[in-house]
């Protein structure tokens, strides 16, 4: 009996409930490489210290492709006008477009590391001093290894995409023409990945932290004009989706604080990272590129957890397995003043030699300039303003949080205390 390419599947999710996709999808997501995400895990080793935090990438892809299609569909059905005008779509191109919006949503985190974030900082360098980031490995492998199930199916017939038209959606710039203004739910402030991680993170690692509106949120995204610095169209959101918006920034700052940057969990990002040292050559992943991207693919979090347990892992794959991890010793706050960046330095000479690690926050909350999401008032004479002139609460979060932690070994920590002769709350 021949394969049916118009067939639909669907596949259960305790997030949105059923998320559905066609043959074309279904053969994508059967591919190898987008199969590895099953074994890279969302939260790494957060589940030491929240053990339901075991979810993946892969279900969190689908997840993605599924809010980013909601969030297309809400735009288009209040601002095709609009979109006509400006991008001179048609109502062809729209079409055509969700499909590759679906894409890139889909495929926008096959070139994660194993343990996603926690061993990026092992990624090879650019030329100069960039280094290469998780997005332009997936990039590398929509062009390489996903090639041929996005062009070759039967259902491509009625979009003409290539590879790299996923692939320079999720890079951005001029390369993906006018469809790059879509890629604000891939990649923003108020994008279908964030929106989704949230929601999946909190659920799984069972916090009411990542809590936000989902469904207001997409009744109230729109298209917007270009107008005052903006000298093209942006997704922005209407005047009544304000406070979904603002709840969105603040679920994310409150998972940061007490998930993601939680200091035990911080603490196997540092065991994680020294593994990878000792069993990656050279102590980096390789290029994305040739033989070095298919290599990048052998990794995944089952190899890892493999080499630790055999062993191979030194010192901190035996920390790990051991549950013997780095404790804090102190802390600064979330946002360092001058004050508390000297206090920090007093405290780091007084450890001296007991001091193992230090990790420091580097994302901001809440980006300003560009970045601010544009906000459509309609009281009198329409205006755009972004979020954080109408939100007290946003401009307060646009400082960049450069919070510090500072570790000793489990077996010196009472030793650390008494050079600190300990304190106040900062000192745990």
């Amino acid at each position: 009996m021949a394969k049916d390419p118009h067939r639909k599947y669907e596949i259960r999710c305790p997030v949105h409930g059923f998320i559905q996709i066609d043959d074309w999808e279904r053969e994508i997501i059967e591919q190898p490489a987008f199969q590895r995400l099953r074994r890279i895990r969302q939260l790494a080793w957060t589940d030491l210290v929240y053990p339901g935090a075991m979810h993946t990438r892969f279900e969190h892809s689908l997840g993605v492709m599924h809010t980013a299609t909601l969030l297309y569909d809400s735009i288009v059905s209040k601002s095709r006008d609009l979109l006509k005008q400006e991008l001179a779509y048609s109502d062809e191109g729209l079409g055509r477009d969700r499909k590759l919006v679906r894409l890139a949503a889909l495929l926008h985190d096959v070139g994660h590391a194993p343990f996603s974030h926690s061993s990026e900082e092992l990624l090879p360098r650019r030329t100069g001093a960039l280094k290469f980031a998780h997005e332009d490995y997936s990039a590398a492998i929509i062009r390489s290894e996903l090639r041929g199930a996005i062009e070759e199916h039967p259902l491509n017939a009625n979009t003409g995409f290539r590879a790299n038209d996923v692939a320079a959606l999720i890079e951005g710039g001029a390369a993906a023409g006018r469809a790059v203004f879509w890629r604000d739910l891939i990649n923003g402030q108020m994008d279908a990945d964030r929106m989704d991680y949230l929601l999946r993170d909190s659920h799984h690692v069972g916090v009411g932290y990542g809590k936000f509106d989902l469904q207001r949120l997409i009744s109230s995204v729109i298209a917007i004009a270009p107008g005052g610095k903006d000298d093209h169209s942006r997704v922005g959101i209407e005047e009544g989706g304000l406070h979904a918006a603002e709840a969105l920034v603040l679920a994310r700052y409150f998972m940061f604080t007490q998930v993601y940057f939680h200091k035990t969990r911080v603490a196997y990002d540092i065991h994680l990272r020294e593994v990878m040292k000792q069993i990656l050559a050279g102590g980096r992943f390789p290029k994305p590129s040739g033989t070095g991207l298919k290599e990048f693919l052998r990794w995944d979090d089952w190899r890892v957890m493999g080499l630790i347990a055999s062993g191979r892992a030194g010192e901190h794959g035996r920390r790990i397995i051991e549950r013997n991890h780095y404790r804090e010793i102190y802390h600064t706050h979330e946002v360092c003043t001058e004050k508390d960046l000297r206090e920090l330095k007093r405290v780091k000479a007084k450890l001296g030699n007991l001091l193992v690690a230090e990790e420091t926050a580097t994302k901001s909350w809440y980006k300003s300039g560009s970045d601010d999401i544009p906000v459509l008032s309609k009281v009198r004479t329409p205006r755009v303003q972004p979020l954080s002139e109408y939100s007290k609460v946003i401009a307060g979060m646009m400082e960049k949080n450069n919070q510090a932690l500072l570790y000793v070994d489990s077996t010196r920590r009472e030793e650390a205390e008494r050079k600190l002769k300990r304190k106040g709350n900062q000192q745990r």
